[in-house]
């Protein structure tokens, strides 16, 4: 257990530093692939706490693409508004590393929205944003890099996963909403994986009278908190590690879902822009 957890602090840590650095592992990816180089930017607009770029790639065809501040893990893709500023959005574009390398994802997605870039440049987005599929994606962990078939694959499962961790984390009492990253996994680890937290630490009554444990991911799983608290659809998923690894490699995922309508409802705001460059 010891090294376990002075292995798992050591992964939040690095994790967290990942994070902050975002940007830095989306230019090495797209450099890798070459396509940091298939855009070019033709104007940049920017608002209290987002920036939209419109871009060309070497076919001359624009997209816009939104970058909010607080989520540096995700840029949505839309495209070039029509002459009455009418837009679709298309696609969510996720990119975020970890400990061990980093997950990266083309969601579609569909939404509508305005968006003028003349006289008065301002977006508004209908709230009603409906995710798809991945359509495309790439994993990277540690010297080993996924692609294709076996990458979307990868992916998809994961999204589900997550999607069921998400919608569990909701039917739960009193569930924070509008949190940072960090707050965020400061409450839901403790709740998530007590094992892997310090006593004081975790919620009252994990461990009962007759819980048993089994092994798995180098880890002691309490099977009782799992079966008290967990949905049924998730029980296997915890008690497995495969839970544990899904929040090792993919917690800015987990925390991107979660506040997903917060997202929505941001971008459903009158944002008035300002012309950068």
């Amino acid at each position: 257990m010891g090294n376990r957890y002075q292995k798992y602090i050591a992964v939040c840590i690095a994790a967290s530093l990942l994070c902050a650095c975002v940007s830095v592992v989306e230019k090495t990816g797209r450099v890798l692939d070459g396509s940091a180089f298939a855009e070019k930017r033709i104007a940049r607009y920017r608002a209290s706490d987002m920036e939209i770029t419109l871009v060309q790639n070497k076919k001359n065809e624009r997209s816009v693409i939104i970058a909010l501040n607080d989520y540096p893990m995700m840029k949505i893709r839309g495209s070039e508004p029509d002459e009455n500023g009418e837009f679709y959005l298309m696609s969510l574009e996720y990119l975020a590393g970890s400990v061990n390398g980093w997950n990266e994802y083309t969601l579609d997605i569909l939404g509508e929205g305005y968006l003028f870039l003349d006289e008065d440049p301002a977006l508004k987005i209908k709230k009603d944003i409906e995710q798809i599929q991945i359509s495309a994606g790439r994993i990277h962990r540690f010297d080993t890099r996924i692609t294709g078939g076996e990458a979307l694959t990868g992916l998809r499962n994961r999204r589900e996963r997550i999607a069921a961790t998400v919608e569990w984390m909701y039917s739960t009492d009193n569930a924070p909403k509008g949190q940072k990253i960090d707050d965020f996994e400061k409450y839901w680890k403790p709740v998530l994986f007590p094992e892997m937290v310090l006593k004081k630490k975790r919620p009252a009554g994990w461990l009962q009278e007759g819980d048993v444990f089994i092994r798995s991911e180098d880890i002691r799983w309490n099977t009782g908190y799992t079966e008290r608290v967990f949905s049924e659809e998730l029980r296997p998923v915890r008690n497995s590690g495969t839970l544990l690894r899904d929040w090792e490699e993919a917690l800015s995922w987990i925390y991107l879902e979660y506040e997903w309508e917060s997202i929505k409802e941001r971008l459903s705001r009158l944002n008035i822009l300002q012309f950068i460059k």
